[in-house]
């Protein structure tokens, strides 16, 4: 398997972290496993599989270009034989404002682009293209257009709030952001909880989880408890309870593994 990070155009990086690639010239009895966690970002993904992709442990066979919502629990996707997968990752706040799909539904779930107008002729596009430079731009180009229609209805007090906690690596708590962006808890919690699928708080979690991760599988860290205090975990406790809760594992398991 190959897999590279692209970074996307300037005009939509607004709205795109990562434009990501995989590839896997694999025998037709050979199976792919890739696990996703929780990492606080949904996602677009395109793909063209010998024998298909599916999502488990849903068992869910998966629609040539989807979306996905907030990955809550572990879920890994399985490909046999060959692929090529294009995956976009998107900041929170894109799934209702540009697509009017309600956030809270796509947690651990996924929506079929093809159910959308607008995304049926650059599917076929897609299709008929081999290059994966050009798919990437086909992709960006509906992203973009959907962004030219949409920029208006954008709430930027939640995009503020996204940033501000991404700035502040998680250590910020909500009453902190709510002071920054001119908005009381339960108005913010509510908007928030629309545009992104989960609540300011679990947003936080989510990321303090997945900077954690990155640190125990860099091995960046001499003991547990440089992960527990470098990422703003109340204690050791705290921290493996939240870990296992998005992996199904103890931060040691995990890292045995």
């Amino acid at each position: 398997m190959t897999s590279t990070v692209i970074e996307p155009d300037s005009n939509v990086s607004l709205f795109v972290k990562n434009i990501l690639v995989f590839k896997g010239d694999m025998m037709d009895d050979q199976t792919t496993v890739m696990p996703f966690f929780a990492d606080g970002y949904p996602g677009l993904i395109f793909h063209i599989t010998a024998k298909g992709m599916w999502a488990q442990p849903q068992n869910k066979k998966m629609p040539t270009t989807y979306l996905y919502g907030q990955t809550i629990h572990p879920v890994e996707i399985h490909v046999k034989g060959s692929y090529d997968i294009i995956a976009f990752q998107l900041y929170p706040f894109v799934l209702n404002s540009f697509f009017h799909v309600d956030s809270r539904k796509l947690n651990n779930a996924c929506y079929d682009l093809q159910q959308l107008d607008s995304w049926k002729p650059f599917e076929a596009n897609l299709l008929n293209e081999q290059d994966t430079t050009k798919q990437i731009h086909i992709i960006q180009t509906y992203l973009l257009s959907l962004f030219n229609a949409r920029k208006q209805h954008l709430d930027l007090a939640v995009r503020q709030g996204l940033q501000l906690i991404l700035d502040h690596k998680a250590q910020i708590s909500v009453t902190e952001l709510c002071e920054q962006v001119y908005l009381t808890i339960r108005t913010f919690e509510r908007r928030f909880i629309k545009e992104v699928g989960v609540s300011a708080r679990d947003f936080i979690q989510i990321t303090k989880f997945q900077q954690s991760l990155e640190q125990l599988t860099q091995k960046r860290y001499t003991k547990l408890n440089d992960i527990v205090f470098a990422n703003g975990f109340a204690d050791q406790s705290h921290f493996i309870r939240v870990f296992k809760a998005f992996t199904g594992k103890t931060p040691k398991r995990f890292d045995q593994a």
